[in-house]
């Protein structure tokens, strides 16, 4: 896992590259390279940090340069041993052991063909000195980032958009649609960039430079069609072994030279990866949090740590364990810097303290169960989503009678939240409406409406086109499984706009590897050949997961209640940001700029006090994105501390 960046035809190449790369230290201190070519009229530069996962000698050092072709390169090939064996039977001889050198002479032979062969996590760009073609490449789904940016025949590229906003100056415009979109769905679709010049390289794509300014791009891998054949799969009577298939996965994950931990929150993903990976690595370490006592009480958070001490005890593992108090004030500025884009999700903080612990501890790589929720329908938003054909189904009278009522009910006092209130409250809130409609408003923060009120009138428009943006990719599909289709919409949108973007830039701010075994080729195709209703199955989501895991772990680990990766953000709200909040209500620059409405905010900060709505998710949201808009603004590309 490293940091790239490049510069192809772009003013003072070199200087700028070196600006880039100096910007990405913290994802590669290990070491630091950069290459640099003529292009015609112009040069190419391309820069690495270097964090040594595989093969630590100074042959797997980057950019790699070899027989005409230069290459920097961030992630992991899990099957860089068969490619490797491979095309060392057709003459070819390594250096090293690294899994880049494989990639090189995989791209020298096969080229673009290469790219649905490779499994794994990547972003490269690859330079070949003979045709002084650049080609950049991005991961089958999406799980490592690629920014870029286009000015007349220049290109500058890098892992994070913080350096492209260094290597301009700071002089990137906000782009408010994206913003809209971050309000909505509190993160980034990555389809959309918070800068207007800038651009992610989509998923399973490259894209090819030529000296005489022609671009090309393809598309290698498209998760539409995995799901499309997966549906064909299942009509044939096909039933994947999904637990040989999760089996392989996670063990083709611990490949490395040095040591793998795993993260066990004691939920069934992180602990079946964790059984998994202990019968492959025994003694392996992992890493869990818990929260101070009195938060915990406030969110009625379940006790996970039990269960991880449960899952360690029995398979051998060295469990560390992690409270979490943190200085919210402190780590709200230094996250939302590390983030890149306005993300609203406060995961991205435990993410980076468990890391940052290991990373102590000497631990470079961690396993994380990222993904499974999303490919076998595991969130409450699944199964609400099912509950709510059924409950279209009850006389309108009844129904209304009991949104008034639930509507009536508060969702906290003083002392503590109702959970179940929140749930119920939620749950009315999109139950009565048409099927995409109603799983968008299941996991955003906002209906049209609300939207509406809290922004700037002129960006009516915008709103539609952020609501549009969301059923065009919901509806572009021809599954007939209703279950699918929202698993197909979280893969394309979710994961990689929210849970891989958060998990890989908090992981790297500390310094470490964060790998996903369940966001793996195989593991995806299985997944889409699994029909919904055997991922829902009664109340139980994830019901085919269930049903593999129980061959390692314990039915009362598989069939627990579902844990809460986040944090206790109504006990924050209501003591450590209450003053924070007010500041950014009342003086914040997105009030002042007339992006939001100062009365909609002052609205949505009383019910929330009151205990009337749950707006703890929607505020801590305005403060991160707050926080970006002051750095985005500022020009400085630095993070900025509010007074509280």
């Amino acid at each position: 896992m490293c940091g790239i960046a490049g510069t192809y035809r772009w003013p003072d190449g070199k200087a700028v590259t070196d600006r880039l790369t100096d910007t990405l230290a913290h994802r590669g201190p290990d070491g630091a390279g950069r290459y640099g070519h003529p292009v015609g009229d112009g040069e190419v530069q391309l820069g690495h940090r270097r964090l040594s996962i595989i093969d630590l000698s100074e042959a797997g050092a980057q950019p790699m340069v070899s027989d005409g072709l230069a290459l920097t390169y961030n992630g992991e090939l899990y099957n860089a041993p068969e490619l490797r064996a491979e095309l060392a039977a057709t003459g070819v001889r390594f250096r090293g052991t690294s899994d880049t050198e494989v990639l090189l002479e995989a791209w020298r032979r096969w080229g673009t063909d290469c790219l649905p062969r490779l499994r794994g996590m990547f972003a490269f760009g690859i330079f070949d000195e003979r045709t002084g073609e650049l080609v950049l490449a991005r991961d089958q789904l999406g799980i490592k980032p690629l920014f870029l940016l286009r000015r007349g025949e220049g290109l500058v590229f890098a892992s994070e958009l913080k350096a492209l906003a260094v290597a301009t100056g700071g002089k990137l415009e906000v782009d408010h649609a994206a913003l809209v979109a971050s309000l909505l769905y509190y993160w980034v679709p990555d389809s959309r960039c918070a800068f207007r010049e800038a651009e992610k390289l989509p998923p399973g794509s490259w894209l090819r430079h030529r000296p005489d300014g022609r671009v090309e791009s393809g598309r290698f891998w498209n998760l539409k069609d995995v799901a499309a054949e997966g549906r064909e799969r299942a009509r044939a009577g096909e039933r994947p072994d999904l637990a040989a298939i999760v089996e392989e996965s996670t063990r083709r994950h611990l490949l490395s030279d040095v040591p793998v931990a795993t993260f066990l929150s004691g939920g069934l993903d992180s602990s079946y990866l964790t059984a998994l990976a202990a019968r492959h690595q025994p003694g392996i370490s992992a890493y869990t949090i818990g929260f101070r006592a009195e938060d915990a009480r406030f969110e009625a958070m379940p006790d996970d740590l039990r269960y991880a001490r449960q899952v360690a005890e029995r398979f051998g593992v060295d469990l560390h364990e992690i409270e979490i108090a943190p200085n919210v004030l402190d780590l709200l500025p230094q996250m939302t810097y590390s983030l890149d884009e306005p993300i609203g999700d406060p995961a991205a903080i435990n993410t980076f303290l468990i890391c940052s612990a290991a990373r102590e501890a000497g631990v470079k790589v961690m396993l994380s169960g990222m993904g499974a929720d999303e490919l076998f329908a595991g969130y409450r938003k699944h199964l609400a989503n099912l509950i709510a054909l059924r409950y279209q189904r009850v006389p309108r009278p009844l129904r209304r009678g009991l949104s008034g009522a639930v509507d009536r009910l508060p969702v906290a006092t003083s002392r503590r939240g109702y959970r179940s209130v929140r749930f119920a409250k939620r749950f009315l809130s999109f139950a009565d409406l048409p099927e995409e409609t109603a799983f968008r408003r299941s996991y955003t923060m906002y209906d049209q409406a609300e939207l509406l009120a809290l922004l700037d009138p002129d960006l009516a428009g915008t709103v539609d086109d952020v609501l549009t943006e969301h059923a065009d990719v919901y509806q572009d599909n021809d599954l007939d499984d209703f279950v699918n289709r929202m698993c197909l919409t979280d893969a394309r949108m979710f994961l990689p706009g929210l849970n891989l973007t958060y998990t890989d830039r908090s992981s790297m701010a500390a310094s470490t590897e964060v790998r996903v075994p369940y966001v793996d080729v195989e593991v995806v195709k299985a997944a889409f050949a699994v029909p919904g209703d055997r991922k829902i199955v009664g109340r139980q989501g994830k019901h085919v997961l269930k049903e593999a895991a129980t061959s390692i772990l314990p039915r009362e680990i598989v069939y627990r209640p579902k844990g809460l990766f986040s944090a206790p953000l109504r006990a924050w709200m209501s003591r450590d940001l209450a003053p924070l909040v007010r500041e950014v209500v009342n003086d914040g620059e997105l009030v002042r700029s007339g992006f939001l409405r100062r009365d909609a905010l002052t609205r949505m900060v009383a019910e929330d006090a009151a205990g009337q709505q749950d707006y703890s998710k929607h505020l801590w949201h305005v403060l991160t994105l707050e926080y970006w808009y002051r750095d985005a603004t500022s020009g400085s590309g630095q993070s900025t501390r509010l007074t509280a």
